[in-house]
């Protein structure tokens, strides 16, 4: 034991290796004075350390004391001690120097200066360690902390420090020597915890050496004692890299970790330094997901700085190498919708990027698609213009008006637009292998949420991907760069549409056969050759080959041939636009007009009777004729009342009893203008919450009165059947 031990009448403590310590009364006698590191246990995993300086004895007053093992080198004669001036901040206080004659101690490892770095290094460690079992935090020569286990929660370092299968080691004697004071019993308590207890610095280095010998397959150590092996550093400093080391390998597996891979969240996935640097006012996701540079669809992700497509983020791709060299740091995966910081590459969580998904992918509910058509609420963009859902302008990239104008006016027909507005109605639709017709109906699906979504940043919509795909599906038929019809775009699309969602000529029906499906008959005639002679003709319609035939057929669109317009000026030496009654054309439908369809060899007559009508019917006015040489336009005006427009002397009378409907209105019309290879389509098209009508050309959205829309070459037509509960909205 030490001298003062001796002094107080205790007795010589045991030797290492003997069993026994300190009686606690014996401790409490020891605590001469000294330099103690005093840690206590404040909740959290946290340790609280300083050193206390207390009045030092003879000969403490080594400038090395608690440095680095070195040798001992001998006292210097010629050494002075540094003078004090009275009154100075230093009065008082002991020299850092050595004294000339004052014999060295033995040297230890800790001391005053290393102890609050140390405490610091010891707390960051052992806080990492949560649900670990964990050595005992307690000197040799203390009463060792009951079985548990360690949890940073814990109100003490050594309380429950052990596995409850662990058996306590006994206690052993301290090998500190003459430096520094023992706790007692008193400051450990009860369980060792809750207490603030100060440690000697030599307790500490013996503590380590143990804890380090029972992990030496994980932190690299061999047999020889653990302090050996890092002489030529401090022991801060070797403490502190131990340490680390040991939190690091006990750090405790996540609780989503399968198969060895970790898939745990980043702390900067919910605080990324760069969401401000996002620019929505260049964000268009309406054009096809290609990478900019490879031209690829595979992993496309859109910078959201400047709006470009990138394949990949890994150190080589396109997206990483976009990151680093012009510093575009947020990108958005456009399949999976998540969001990433790159270079970085972790994953960006935050719920203000909400809006950038939804326009990317809207989605609307049941409850929001019957409240479409009773709205009348203006949506607000990003840049500040107002628009109406649906009622939104088409980008014309070349030549491609007259498919914007079809795409309109079937995006106002109800059904139509409840039907493909919900994805699950068609996604589960299947599809032989290499069926590139689907590809149809999935963007005609997003070209529909695209025109309704009330929360777009711009107020018009780019068909890109839409023509794209009428592109690839139709081989070309159809293109961007080249004016087409609008009457031969309107059959092909509808038709293509009913055979990708599975639909068949007669038996399986889809959407489409529902909404714009009617039939009719078609009675049918053989001519006779004009030029056989009159008693001929008459032998020949006897036959039976030139007797009348009936045939049921279906139909999506009815056909109106307009009369053949005047090739003379008038008196007054003016042409004179001719016009006809909507109800003139349609006599056609009667069951009674015939009309004479010649072929290359054959007459025929034909008339036809309406048998179903169907609850949106398309009228297709036939302003063009074809012939070797050129295509003419009949400049002719319709005349047709916009609402109340009654079929049912169109109907047999059998079928008019069946017909309780027979009333429509008009919804959408189309017109042509300009000559027929280098005209323009423009679009009339009723909102259905407002009730007011609307001119859509292009980009360009005008509201425009009822009246003035009968005065217009109309092309297409598309009527609504009124039903019993209806009334007339529009008051035209």
């Amino acid at each position: 034991g030490t001298r003062a031990g001796r002094r107080a009448g205790q007795p010589k403590r045991p030797r290492q290796g003997e069993a026994g310590c300190w009686p606690s009364g014996a401790v409490a006698s020891q605590r001469r004075a000294g330099n103690h590191l005093t840690i206590g246990a404040l909740g959290e995993g946290q340790v609280h350390a300083k050193a206390r300086p207390g009045p030092r004895s003879r000969g403490r007053g080594d400038p090395d004391w608690g440095r680095s093992l070195r040798p001992a080198t001998p006292p210097d004669p010629g050494r002075e001690t540094p003078q004090v001036i009275p009154g100075s901040p230093e009065e008082g206080k002991e020299p850092t120097t050595h004294l000339p004659g004052t014999p060295r101690r033995r040297r230890t490892l800790l001391g005053p200066l290393v102890a609050p770095t140390l405490a610091a290094a010891l707390g960051a460690a052992l806080k990492g360690l949560k649900g670990r079992a964990a050595p005992p935090l307690a000197a040799p020569g203390l009463a060792a902390p009951p079985a548990g286990t360690w949890s940073p929660r814990s109100p003490g370092l050594g309380a429950r420090a052990l596995p409850k299968t662990t058996t306590p080691e006994p206690p052993r004697p301290c090998h500190g020597g003459n430096v520094g004071g023992v706790p007692t019993s008193e400051d450990l308590g009860a369980e060792g915890c809750g207490v603030k207890t100060a440690l000697k610095p030599r307790c500490l280095e013996v503590w380590f050496n143990r804890f380090l010998r029972g992990k030496r397959q994980q932190l690299g150590t061999s047999g020889q004692p653990a302090f050996q092996l890092y002489l030529g550093l401090s022991p801060c400093t070797w403490l502190e890299e131990r340490l680390s080391a040991a939190a690091h390998s006990l750090q405790p597996a996540p609780a989503n970790a399968k198969n060895g891979r970790v898939d745990s969240e980043d702390r900067r996935s919910r605080h990324c330094p760069y969401l401000d640097t996002i620019n929505r006012s260049v964000l268009d996701f309406d054009f096809e997901k290609l990478c900019s540079i490879s031209l690829s669809h595979i992993n496309a992700y859109a910078c959201l700085v400047c709006g470009k497509y990138f394949q990949g983020r890994g150190l080589k791709s396109h997206a990483y190498i976009h990151s680093v060299q012009f510093s575009h740091h947020v990108f958005l995966n456009l399949h999976t919708l998540k969001f990433y910081c790159l270079p970085d590459n972790y994953e960006i969580i935050d719920s203000s990027l909400e809006d950038i998904t939804y326009v990317l992918k809207p989605t609307f509910t049941k409850q929001q698609i019957a409240n479409l058509d009773k709205q009348a609420k203006l949506s607000r963009a990003y840049d500040g213009t107002t628009y109406l859902p649906g009622i939104v302008g088409l980008n014309n990239i070349k030549a491609n008006d007259y498919a914007n104008a079809v795409l309109q006016a079937l995006s106002n027909v109800p059904p139509l637009r409840n039907y493909f507005l919900e994805e699950d109605n068609y996604k589960n639709i299947k599809r032989p292998p290499g069926d590139i017709m689907f590809l149809l109906v999935q963007r005609f699906g997003e070209l529909m949420r695209k025109l309704w979504n009330p929360r777009n940043f711009k107020a018009h919509v780019s068909p890109h991907e839409m023509l794209q795909a009428v592109v690839l599906c139709s081989k070309k038929t159809f293109q961007i760069t080249k004016q087409g019809d609008g009457v031969d775009f309107l059959s092909w699309f509808l038709n293509a549409l009913h055979s990708a969602l599975g639909g068949t000529k007669k038996k399986k029906k889809t959407i489409v056969t529902d909404v714009f499906q009617g039939s009719m008959r078609i009675f049918t005639k053989k001519l006779p050759h004009p030029d056989l002679p009159a008693e001929e003709k008459e032998q020949l319609l006897h036959n039976d080959e030139y007797q009348e035939t009936m045939v049921e057929s279906t139909f999506m669109y009815l056909t109106l041939d307009l009369p053949t317009a005047p090739l003379y000026k008038d008196e007054k030496e003016q042409l004179i636009i001719p016009q006809v009654p909507l109800f003139n054309i349609l006599a056609k439908f009667n069951g009674i007009t015939e009309k004479e369809y010649k072929t290359y060899k054959e007459n025929f007559l034909k008339r036809f009777q309406l048998t179903k009508l169907p609850p949106y019917l398309i009228f297709c006015i036939k302003r063009f004729t074809k012939n070797n040489f050129f295509v003419e336009k009949n400049p002719t005006i319709v005349n047709f009342p916009i609402t109340n427009v009654d079929l049912r002397e169109y109907l047999s009378e059998e079928v008019q009893a069946v017909h309780k409907n027979t009333t429509y209105d008009l919804i959408a019309n189309i017109v042509h203008d300009g000559k027929p290879s280098e005209g323009s389509y423009r679009i009339h098209v009723l909102h259905h919450g407002t009730g007011k009508w609307y001119e859509l050309q292009d980009l360009q959205v005008t509201d425009i009165l009822p009246q003035m829309i009968t005065l217009s070459e109309a092309y297409i037509q598309i009527w609504k059947r009124r039903d019993n509960d209806e009334t007339n909205q529009q008051g035209a």
